[in-house]
């Protein structure tokens, strides 16, 4: 893979939540753009808060719920993604998760990019949204290489609190040509009004920028927009083939879906010895030390301290 011409860096913005059904989908699109993303491109993610804290509280929690299980079914029949068999209920806040995510870009990619997928399977296959501090913690208790203690330590600090407001900040600063996108999707991703009058950023949202202008690719789309839009941005890079075989995808990422496997591995059977998850839309596959903390698979293992 070579790097980008000579000049200022490329930065690769992916506004996300923790929480959000469409970014979770997403994931294996996503997976992909940060493996083929040439040399000297900068990967950023941007937590958006799609639920705040100043949210009104639903008149009837059930009923929300209830409408919000369906939606969800909705967006998981477009995007093959699992999803819990029962949704305990909607989340109270996006603000917990998105300060544990923040915190954890602060110990390295890899272990943020760990530390975002538990707290999106915890919602998206158990059921249980992270929509507190101790809850966020549970999630991710025993995520390869986290030191936990220094994480919830550094999710509770003044200067992680800023970054994430920050982000929401930025997110509700969207350009221009995000508020009007061209469909071809369930999801064309144009930025939401909110109830100040101005707009956020749609979930998922990707702007590749760089000091000669951006691309904007909003809402749910195939790996081969999100690719165009950064060679455009970023001409003459060379990409490999990144597919890996089923084992060393599991390896790399330690959890897989089905979308996961036909769009990363050159093979859609998971590893013989993947601990298999079921859920209400097909399975979720561990790696056996994943599956070891993780909380779906576990079920007496210590507290997290």
């Amino acid at each position: 893979m070579t790097a980008p011409p000579d000049g200022p860096p490329v930065e690769v913005v992916e506004y996300t939540d923790p929480l959000c059904p469409w970014a979770w989908g997403s994931e294996p699109e996503f997976r992909r753009l940060r493996a083929v993303l040439p040399d000297g491109v900068r990967p950023r993610r941007v937590f958006c808060i799609l639920f705040d804290e100043d949210d009104d509280p639903p008149p009837d929690p059930a009923a929300e719920t209830a409408w919000y299980t369906r939606y969800v079914e909705e967006i998981t029949g477009h995007t093959g993604a699992p999803r819990a068999v029962r949704l305990s209920r909607v989340a109270a806040s996006s603000w917990p998760a998105s300060l544990v995510a923040k915190a954890a870009e602060l110990q390295g990619a890899d272990v943020a990019d760990r530390v975002l997928r538990r707290l999106r399977e915890t919602v998206f296959v158990l059921g249980e949204p992270a929509d507190t501090h101790e809850l966020a913690l549970s999630a991710v208790w025993g995520v390869q290489d986290l030191d936990l203690a220094r994480l919830s330590a550094d999710a509770l600090s003044g200067a992680v609190l800023e970054r994430v407001r920050a982000d929401r900040t930025e997110a509700r600063r969207p350009v221009p040509e995000a508020r009007s996108v061209p469909g071809g999707s369930p999801h064309p991703g144009a930025a939401k009004e909110t109830a100040d009058g101005g707009y956020r950023y749609a979930l998922p949202t990707v702007l590749v920028r760089a000091a000669g202008g951006h691309r904007v690719v909003a809402g749910r789309r195939p790996c081969a927009a999100y690719e165009a839009a950064v060679a455009e941005v970023c001409p003459g890079a060379v990409r490999e083939d990144v597919r890996r075989s089923p084992d060393e995808a599991l390896v790399r990422h330690r959890s897989l879906t089905g979308p996961e496997l036909e769009l990363l591995t050159d093979g859609r059977e998971p590893p013989a010895w993947a601990v298999r998850v079921e859920t209400g839309n097909g399975p979720l596959w561990l790696h056996p030390k994943e599956a070891a903390t993780h909380p779906a698979t576990r079920h007496r293992s210590p507290a997290p301290p």
